[in-house]
Parts: structure tokens; sequence; C-alpha cells
């Protein structure tokens, strides 16, 4: 998401940057890249394949489809049939593929789900998995039942859902997905467009010598072993501080204090 240019919108203002982290995190490691042909619109996409085709062998390219971009630049729900399926054939093009390997249908507002059922939208999916381009399917901003809706007509990989240490309304849904071995994906993990603040992160990340952001990253991994981060960058020293909150092993006390800052933000 960070790969386009300010606001998600046209190219970045260092293309050559973008191109450079992304090769980095695959030299890293990184097998693992979200991404959605309405960041751009396509551009996010076009350097990812400028950067990376032929692409490794183990990489797995995860989109999402759903929404598209108006001309003033806004987030635009996209779940008719044939607006699915151009955004289907859009992300196959820019990312130069002849199927996806997973797609993600997004619904919902912006952070928050909105009740319904969603079989119209994922029936169009389905069609496009049965054709060979798509391999998985995955659900994003969706509440427990419209998950057991989906999974009464395919089967779902990933459930993509906002969630960070200040944000816990799927504490449950998180520990029923894990005992059924389905991945969830938290984005904006560490706040998207409001990044975390919070003075006991702050007090973590002094105590371990290390950022709040890592401490909030490392937080999500220790959470349940289901969860796969998508911690969002633009630039190659944010990339590796991101992939070091991977050694972080936080200690129980810590643990503790940071799980207060969601109860306080209830409180409050």
């Amino acid at each position: 998401m960070q790969l386009a240019g300010p606001g998600v919108w046209g190219p970045p203002r260092n293309v050559d940057a973008a191109v450079a982290v992304l090769r980095e995190a695959i030299a890293a490691g990184v097998n693992h890249i979200d991404t959605s042909d309405f960041y751009g619109p396509h551009v996010t996409n076009q350097i990812i394949k400028q950067a990376l085709y032929p692409y490794p062998d183990g990489l797995v390219i995860v989109s999402k489809v759903g929404f598209r971009r108006g001309t003033d630049k806004s987030w635009l729900h996209a779940v008719s049939r044939q607006e699915l399926i151009e955004a289907v054939h859009d992300n196959l093009r820019n990312l130069g593929l002849d199927t996806l390997d997973f797609v993600n249908l997004r619904i919902g507002g912006a952070t928050a789900p909105m009740e319904g059922s969603i079989e119209e939208p994922l029936t169009v999916l389905v069609e496009l998995k049965r054709r060979g381009l798509i391999r998985n399917l995955g659900v994003s901003n969706v509440i427990p039942e419209q998950l057991a809706e989906a999974q009464k007509i395919t089967d779902i990989v990933c459930v993509q859902n906002f969630y960070n240490v200040a944000n816990r309304n799927d504490d449950a849904f998180i520990d029923r997905l894990a005992m059924e071995g389905i991945a969830y994906v938290p984005f904006f993990p560490l706040g998207g467009f409001t990044p975390l603040q919070s003075s006991v992160l702050d007090r973590a990340a002094v105590y371990l010598q290390v950022t709040p952001m890592q401490v909030a990253l490392a937080w999500l991994l220790q959470r349940s072993p289901n969860i796969l981060l998508i911690p969002g960058t633009s630039s190659i020293n944010h990339l590796r501080q991101n992939l070091d909150a991977a050694g972080l092993e936080l200690p129980s006390n810590v643990i503790a204090e940071l799980n207060t800052i969601a109860n306080n933000a209830v409180a409050g």
C-alpha cells in the first residue's frame, strides 16, 4: 500500500526506491506480499512486477478485490459481478500472472465490518477460481457470521481484518480461526493512517531497547500462531526494523502491560 504515491494514489516520488524495498524484502527472506490493484490504482502491482518478475519460487502474492478508486481519489465499493471480474483481470495483467495465488474479498467499511450476506460477490470469485484464475480465496473485513456463510460456499484460507494491540475486537475470532487452521492477517497492524500511540508501548520499547512499532509487531506474532503480518513500508530502513521484530521475544510482564492498552481504550 505504501509503495504508491501519497494517499495511495499515483506513482511514488521515487520508483527506484520502491523497487529496492521489494528486492531487499525478498533478499531478507520475505515470502508473503500483500497487494491490490486498487493501490495506485495499478501502480503498486506494476512496481511489484518491475522489481520481482519472474517471481522467485515460494513467493506468495496475496491480492484483494472489492474496492476501486474514484477520480477524486476516494475509495468506493466495487462488488458487482463485472467489477469483480475486471478487478481480478487487472491484478493478473499488472502482476504478469496467469493465476492469482490468493484473492481476498474485501467488504465492509474502511476498518469496520458491516453485517449482511457476502454470498453474491463471493460466488463470482468462486466461479473465477473454477476457471483457474484464482487458487485460494480469503475474506477481509468480515464478522464470524460472514465467514461461516463463506465456508458453506467454498474453502476459505485466510481472514484479513483490522486488529492490533490497541484494537482487539477480534480476539475470540482469532482463537476460533487458529483452531480451524485458518490464517489471520491483521491489516493496519501499526494503526494504519493513524499510527499507534501509547505510553505503554513507549515504556516497553525503552525497556527492551527497541522501537514502539517493533513491540507492537512482536506482540502480534506472539498473540497467536495463525497470525501473519503485513506491515507496510516504503523504506529499506523501516523494512529492516519491521523484520527485526520477528526475533523479539516479549517477556510475560511486558505482554501483561501491553494487554492493558486495549482495556484502557475500551474503558475510555
